[in-house]
């Protein structure tokens, strides 16, 4: 990833600050180089910003007459809270039910991670994925379950080591048909691999 030589000096001298702020020394050698590489982290755990998600689908549409459920399922899923900057971090599903197009499959997780590298919440995340999908392809209907671990709740507040938050979200068939939307929570749960 190339970086922002002016965005990660203005960073980094606000990390600089903060760990002045906190009461550590960060001209000792342990960290010296921290408010820098904290910079270029940012940039990286954020750089969903840089990327647009409908583009990425439009790139790779197909025509086809395939009209069954796809289901890209366990796609790995790392965020910043937005409300801690702490990290959440787990597994998205996205399924469409194509009518006459298809995108490539690579695309559907390159869309997770272009809505996740950003300041997220878990709700719009599944919300924004699930709209990007129905926009690009206009499917008869979109899925998305989320499932993750959110370090705001382990590390501190509540400090439940073993939460999961889980949310979903749904267009078309999905929405009208219990039993098209049984049909990819029960593939979703399956181990056929």
């Amino acid at each position: 990833m190339m970086y922002d030589e002016l965005k990660t000096k203005s960073v980094a001298l606000n990390y600089q600050r903060v760990i002045e702020q906190i009461g550590e020394d960060p001209h000792r050698e342990g960290l010296l180089k921290t408010p820098e590489r904290a910079a270029k982290a940012m940039q990286f755990l954020t750089h969903g910003y840089d990327i647009n998600p409908d583009e990425i689908v439009q790139q790779a549409i197909f025509h086809e007459e395939y009209s069954e459920m796809v289901i890209v399922k366990d796609i790995e899923v790392y965020s910043l809270c937005e409300h801690h900057l702490l990290p959440f971090f787990g597994k998205a599903h996205v399924a469409y039910i194509p009518q006459g197009r298809i995108v490539g499959l690579s695309k559907i997780p390159r869309v997770v991670d272009a809505y996740s590298r950003r300041l997220q919440v878990q709700e719009r995340l599944t919300i924004e994925i699930r709209d990007c999908i129905q926009r690009t392809l206009d499917p008869k209907g979109v899925a998305v379950v989320i499932e993750c671990c959110h370090m705001c709740m382990q590390m501190r507040g509540v400090q439940k080591q073993n939460s999961v938050t889980t949310s979903s979200a749904f267009t078309g068939i999905f929405l009208r048909n219990e039993a098209t939307r049984k049909e990819f929570i029960n593939l979703v749960q399956a181990k056929l691999h």
